[in-house]
């Protein structure tokens, strides 16, 4: 099918998964663990149609989404962050829950064979292609970006020309590794593009910051398009500074000129609630409900009203359970009341909304994880019920 199908069928042969089991290890170390379907799912053809929908549609057709977090976005590989080697059996579950959308972050740099001409080691391009696959076999959406590449990618003007060359090399190998495929295959240029440390980072940046970002997005674009085929038309995601719901970003952000573009957010409203470990606000009441009609009315002024399709491509809120003696525990049910109103709110704007999971649940830190990748069972069960039976 596609022209890393002969490595892909290479790597089953030397490695060997089953069922849903954590822990595997990748035999050539580095952290970056690679795990093949059978050959008779390799010879499946991913190339798919583009049925002509606006993005509009296309949106409309969604129900909710999961990411499939701190995996492939690892700097250091697959498992480098703690997470198993992701199977077929664990995306089959996320779709047999009722997600229909997942979000796979990626991050690149650590996978270019030279700094030459950034040429992407093809071994990872197979990899992140047969997960995509595993997606597609469950008739998921499946949206792929880049991730955690604050390093290279600078917004600011001094910096962005220097960019551009690697970015577009990069996003050009990945339009032209999924070409083929129909519009249920997304593309994100960005992940929460700012300068770290830098001025006002998380709300807005700053001007200087917004203009090279509107050029950042423009160029992702123009390169994908560039590739031809499928991509022509495919469903593209740009994003504000940070992906942030604020003001000045929002009101700055330049849409170019494409019938196929959707906006990329990301609202953990409100923060204390969702964010701080659960620990400043553990309940949830008429403020937190507040906060998040605020965030929706604002991303309605800017885009839904103007019929410019959104995706919130990270939301969550961390697990508030610190005592697992204490049954039943009532600090469970607020994540399920604030879910509830969260994706009540999305539903009003038209929004579908996508779980950042990054596969913890237990200890401290970011518990964001609600789906056990042990056992493809879910820690959350009222939770995840609570997103499915309040999606449309």
């Amino acid at each position: 099918m596609k022209k890393f199908k002969l490595i892909a069928l290479l790597m089953a042969g030397t490695m060997l998964i089953s069922g849903c089991a954590a822990g595997q290890q990748n035999p050539q170390g580095s952290g970056d663990s690679s795990v093949s379907s059978t050959a008779q799912e390799e010879e499946k053809s991913y190339d798919g149609e583009m049925r002509g929908l606006s993005v509009q549609e296309l949106v409309g057709e969604m129900k909710t989404g999961w990411n499939l977090g701190n995996t492939f976005d690892a700097t250091d590989g697959e498992t480098s962050w703690g997470n198993p080697v992701t199977t077929h059996e664990m995306i089959d579950a996320v779709a047999a829950a009722g997600f229909d959308l997942i979000r796979i972050p990626i991050t690149w740099e650590k996978h270019f064979d030279n700094e030459t001409d950034y040429t992407i080691n093809a071994e990872w391009m197979a990899r992140v292609t047969e997960v995509v696959n595993y997606a597609f076999d469950n008739d998921m959406y499946v949206i792929i970006n880049c991730h955690h590449e604050t390093d290279w990618i600078k917004p600011t003007m001094a910096d962005v020309d220097g960019v551009l060359p690697k970015y577009k090399a990069m996003w050009t190998q990945i339009a032209e590794n999924f070409k083929n495929y129909g519009d249920k295959l997304l593309f994100e240029g960005l992940n929460e593009p700012r300068t770290v440390g830098g001025q006002n980072e998380w709300n807005g940046g700053t001007e200087d910051g917004r203009q090279a970002l509107n050029i950042l997005n423009k160029a992702f674009v123009e390169t994908v398009r560039a590739t031809g085929g499928n991509n022509s038309t495919r469903a593209l995601l740009i994003t504000t500074f940070a992906a942030a719901v604020a003001e000045n970003t929002m009101s700055e952000l330049e849409i170019p000129d494409d019938p196929n573009i959707i906006i990329s957010l990301h609202a953990y409203t409100p923060y204390d609630f969702t964010y701080e470990d659960g620990r400043n606000l553990f309940e949830y009441d008429d403020s937190v409900g507040q906060s998040i009609d605020w965030t929706f009315d604002l991303i309605d002024k800017y885009f839904t009203s103007k019929d410019i399709p959104v995706i919130i491509t990270e939301y969550g809120s961390v697990n508030k359970i610190i005592d697992f003696s204490v049954v039943p525990n009532p600090r469970y049910a607020e994540n399920v009341k604030w879910v509830t109103k969260y994706i009540g709110r999305a539903e009003e704007s038209g929004i579908p909304c996508v779980w950042w999971d990054n596969g913890t649940h237990f200890g401290s830190g970011e518990l964001f994880g609600i789906f056990n990748r042990s056992d493809c069972t879910w820690y959350a069960e009222d939770l995840v019920k609570a997103i499915m039976d309040t999606s449309k």
